[in-house]
């Protein structure tokens, strides 16, 4: 008998509906191998026939010795992983005559199984649920681990399994789970701005957070330079709190990725608040940006919507910084291989941080530096221009004093309230920007966008001329520093560059001042 049951695999972010047919009939001899998988599967997928086996065998159903064959279409799109097992158990069940097979068709199936016929979670749930809809399924069978995931989705029932036993009573009509009920939109604004931190907590540093709102206002790229203990990394963590709430759509395209990484815990479902990475000094260049044979998601592209940190900046490798740059500047990521090429998004906002030399007390107001002559400048150089260019902020930290640790009588500004005024900021931003779709902030502003938004006066444009012939910037620098000024207005309410703006532009190229390494 022929049945044919259905699935889905994971290509990028995105998911493709998978076609299982299951063919029994004809006898085997003994000894000989009774099943046949074909259709490009690897070898978890070939794997999964001994699991299946046991599984079936162990909830008290028959594996017959017939000959078997299992075609997974289409053939040319390879299949990979261990959450074909549910599937395929079924097809066969079907096929043999054991459950009835004429609900099979109607549901997307996806899970791995255990020997004893329960179920493990899956990755993937997310963009494997959007596509079911997409295709006109009625329903979607998975793991109950997964099922607020998939629930996600709207017009689609999502029946969670704790086993085997469970899906064959939804397709035999004897079940009594229901499916899962999920308010998407009450979920995620219940979530929304649930951190635990606050830049209430920071002593001091208000320049520093001065420079971090600038950036949150404008989608900014920003590096921290300071001596250990300064507070780099206490500040960096608290960039997403005062970054504007993620909108459901943003939401949902960052839950796919964190999806399809298998990131999410059982008790998630939909990424509400903005994704903080940061990734060890050690990580390689495919964990940063993705890639492998199986190509998955790598930091910048988990790091989608919100940021990511790296600490010790010039302690990571050079080229795994360098691949860093082409992100950057298109926002996706394209990872080719031999057989497949897949794109991940990378909007982020890159935050990183240093020490200005290996002791980490260079220029320090207090301390004095051991490193010997030309050390401070070779610690830099690790760092390459062209990566440095596409950088709009470079931000010294000092050190916090006692009187200021022990302060008091003046609270801190809270996140809320730069949040606000940063909420101000980009709302200017989105009227300017609302014909472009790509476009949302001040920093993804194309070239030959900013001689038209960014436009200075004759005072302003003797200053930045001064300032590019005294600090030697490139053309990337020069946009960069016009784009901050231009977020910097926006701050203020200006609907003009003024002086003051470009000039605070300007200061926050320290790395590119004559003579800051010696």
């Amino acid at each position: 008998m022929l049945v044919k049951a259905y699935a889905s695999a994971l290509q990028g972010v995105e998911a493709q509906k998978i076609t299982i047919e299951v063919n029994s009939g004809g006898q085997v001899a003994a000894g000989k191998q009774f099943y046949f998988m074909v259709g490009l599967p690897d070898n978890a997928v070939k794997e999964g026939f001994q699991r299946i086996e046991s599984a079936i065998m162990n909830i008290g159903f028959k594996m017959p010795r017939l000959k078997i064959i299992i075609n997974l279409a289409p053939a040319d799109i390879k299949k990979e992983g261990s959450a074909y097992d549910l599937p395929i158990a079924l097809g066969i069940l079907a096929a043999t005559g054991q459950i009835d097979k004429e609900k099979l068709g109607d549901f997307v199936i996806m899970g791995e199984l255990s020997l004893d016929g329960s179920l493990r979670p899956i990755k993937g749930a997310l963009p494997i649920s959007i596509d079911a809809r997409k295709s006109g399924f009625k329903g979607f069978i998975l793991p109950k681990a997964n099922a607020k995931e998939a629930a996600i989705v709207n017009d689609l029932d999502v029946y969670g399994v704790n086993s085997l036993n469970d899906a064959i009573d939804i397709l035999n009509g004897k079940s009594k789970i229901d499916p899962v009920d999920y308010d998407t939109r009450e979920m995620f604004f219940d979530g929304q701005n649930s951190y635990q931190i606050d830049f209430a907590d920071v002593k001091g540093q208000e320049n520093i957070k001065r420079a971090l709102e600038i950036s949150a206002a404008g989608g900014h790229n920003a590096i921290l330079i300071g001596p250990p203990g300064a507070g780099k990394t206490m500040l960096a963590r608290r960039l997403p709190t005062i970054l504007p709430p993620l909108n459901l759509h943003e939401a949902l395209d960052t839950t796919k990725i964190h999806s399809v990484a298998g990131i999410l815990s059982s008790d998630a479902s939909l990424v509400t608040t903005r994704p903080f990475r940061a990734p060890h000094h050690t990580v390689s260049d495919v964990a940063l940006v993705g890639g492998g044979s199986n190509p998955n998601p790598g930091e910048i592209s988990l790091a989608h919507n919100g940021v990511l940190f790296l600490d010790e900046l010039p302690e990571f490798k050079r080229s795994v910084l360098e691949v860093l740059r082409q992100p950057m500047e298109q926002r996706r990521i394209t990872i080719s291989r031999a057989k497949v090429t897949v794109d991940y998004p990378a909007s982020f906002m890159l935050i990183a941080s240093m020490n200005p030399c290996p002791c980490g007390y260079y220029n320090h107001p207090e301390k004095d530096c051991v490193c010997g002559p030309g050390i401070v400048k070779k610690y830099l150089n690790k760092i390459s221009g062209p990566l440095l260019d596409r950088i709009d902020l470079h931000v010294e930290v000092t050190p916090v004093s006692y009187d200021e640790l022990t302060e008091q009588s003046s609270p801190s500004v809270t996140s809320e309230e730069i949040a606000q005024r940063v909420a101000k900021a980009r709302e200017l931003q989105e009227e300017r920007f609302k014909d472009l779709e790509t476009i949302y902030c001040n920093a993804q502003m194309p070239s030959n966008m900013v001689k038209d938004i960014c436009q200075i006066n004759q005072a302003g444009t003797v200053l930045l001329k001064t300032a590019m012939t005294k600090l030697q910037l490139s053309a990337r620098a020069y946009d960069r520093i016009l784009k901050v000024a231009r977020t910097s207005a926006d701050l203020a309410g200006s609907q003009d560059i003024k002086i003051e703006h470009l000039a605070e532009a300007i200061q926050y190229r320290s790395l590119d001042r004559e003579g800051w390494a010696g």
